[in-house]
């Protein structure tokens, strides 16, 4: 190893893992938050298209345009790196879930609100299905060892109850909603719908990706998902 670049890198690994993995001949600011949210962006393109089996750390390194040494420096091995995934695929949905403001919002008003976002977050990030269709498969082998997917949804389902509660004080809601059966009600209904748009789209002859019927459908899930809460 040059001196001179351990003494540069003054003795950080991540600045050597940074260093190794810069094409010689060029110099380049040193970001490993930059570096790592690269890696994590390229891993779940990589994952959402091929599953976990099928997705290759060399070319999640090449597509976040680093290499195999960073992606193990940053994430640790290829199932440290799918979990991550994962986790971060939850983190989005749930942070943007935060801005529809549900404990201030009228209550009918909050669940229609929550139903079209959670319909057409799913139509604009294919790839949250991709990754849930794939752990499901493995029967959630990688989810089990999160330690803060529990606490991220536990967030969620208390903000929902506090809705169908105040919903229930007006009178407007069913006694004694289960949050969770409502949002299983709404995500079923969206997932299905776009987990299986070919076949259907085949089998009915009726395009179920045509803009139209995106739409009409949120409406079918908003009706729906009030049908069900509705006194």
């Amino acid at each position: 190893m040059d001196p001179s670049s351990a003494s540069a890198d003054g003795g950080n690994p991540a600045k050597a893992a940074e260093t190794a993995a810069r094409p010689r001949g060029r110099s380049a600011p040193r970001n490993p938050e930059r570096t790592a949210a690269s890696i994590l962006a390229a891993a779940i393109r990589e994952f959402a298209e091929k599953g976990f089996d099928g997705a290759r750390v060399d070319v999640i390194a090449r597509r976040a345009g680093t290499n195999k040494r960073m992606l193990y420096h940053y994430y640790g091995d290829k199932e440290a790196l799918y979990l991550r995934v994962l986790e971060e695929a939850y983190g989005s949905i749930r942070f943007a879930e935060r801005r529809l403001d549900l404990a201030r919002r009228d209550p009918e008003e909050g669940i229609r609100e929550l139903a079209l976002f959670t319909w057409h977050y799913f139509v604009d990030h294919p790839e949250f299905l991709s990754l849930l269709g794939t752990e499901n498969l493995m029967k959630a082998r990688h989810l089990k060892r999160s330690a803060t997917i529990s606490a991220m949804h536990s967030n969620f389902i208390t903000e929902l109850s506090a809705v169908l509660q105040r919903g229930e004080s007006m009178g407007v809601f069913k006694k004694g909603l289960d949050p969770i059966d409502v949002y299983l009600t709404i995500a079923a209904l969206g997932f299905f719908y776009l987990s299986n748009r070919h076949t259907l789209s085949t089998i009915f002859r009726r395009d179920l990706e045509a803009p139209d019927q995106i739409h009409h459908w949120g409406e079918h899930v908003v009706a729906t998902t009030l049908a069900a809460v509705k006194a």
